[in-house]
């Protein structure tokens, strides 16, 4: 329980008790914190999108947010910027991506990722069917996120250390099985190969092009993985 309490409490800005404990070691709770969030989202769209369906969209994706707190929107902004100004230098990569500051090329990003998935929610109200398996997607980036740190070394001592989060490949496995049944479940058999090629993509994009990984990198994988997610959702 003491796992579960660290995850929610790191993942969202729900209220929990305060615990202490080794981050790292809560990561098998990570996809059923993500399963909470897309409860949390579907949940307000249900509720509203019979009361207000013109902005039941916008009120999703800003709960959205604000249960994560913006936690990964962050990391993308910050990544993109590293991206966008590192032109190939290792080092300046590192060092725009730690400097606090919000460039052009973070605000697009933001932007774009908002876009996103105010148009998917937009498309998705009112299909109760594929609301249901919209709930799966926050749980399969979170799930993706621990392999990507479990398979990637951290770029850089220190914090980047902290996410190296630790879970079995046999539970990297379940996670996926359940996931992947529940996708079936709710009628959204899409969300397996895409999670799949989301979570390959990613890895091997920062494999290549950052060559490990941070809390940001992290960050930015959840959020473009849920987007690529719920675009996948609406094209099938």
């Amino acid at each position: 329980m003491k796992g579960l309490l660290l995850a929610v409490g790191f993942l969202t800005r729900i209220p929990v008790p305060e615990v202490r404990g080794d981050l790292s070691r809560s990561a098998v709770w990570f996809p059923l914190v993500g399963l909470l969030i897309g409860v949390l989202v579907m949940s307000v769209l249900l509720l509203v999108q019979h009361h207000v369906p013109q902005f039941a969209a916008l009120l999703g994706v800003l709960a959205w947010v604000g249960i994560t707190g913006g936690l990964h929107l962050d990391g993308a902004a910050d990544m993109a910027d590293a991206l966008g100004a590192a032109h190939r230098d290792p080092e300046r990569f590192h060092a725009v991506m730690k400097d606090p500051h919000v460039g052009s090329f973070g605000v697009m990003a933001i932007l774009f990722i908002v876009l996103i998935k105010l148009q998917a929610l937009d498309m998705l109200v009112g299909e109760s069917g594929r609301m249901m398996a919209l709930a799966l997607i926050p749980a399969w980036a979170r799930l993706a996120a621990v392999f990507w740190a479990r398979a990637l070394p951290p770029v850089a001592a220190g914090m980047g250390e902290r996410f190296c989060w630790r879970m079995r490949r046999s539970g990297l496995v379940a996670w996926a099985i359940v996931l992947g049944l529940a996708s079936l479940a709710c009628g959204a058999p899409v969300l397996l190969p895409a999670a799949l090629l989301a979570l390959i993509g990613w890895w091997l994009f920062l494999r290549t092009k950052v060559r490990g990984m941070s809390g940001d990198c992290l960050g930015a994988g959840i959020e473009w993985m849920e987007c690529l997610l719920l675009l996948a959702m609406v094209l099938s």
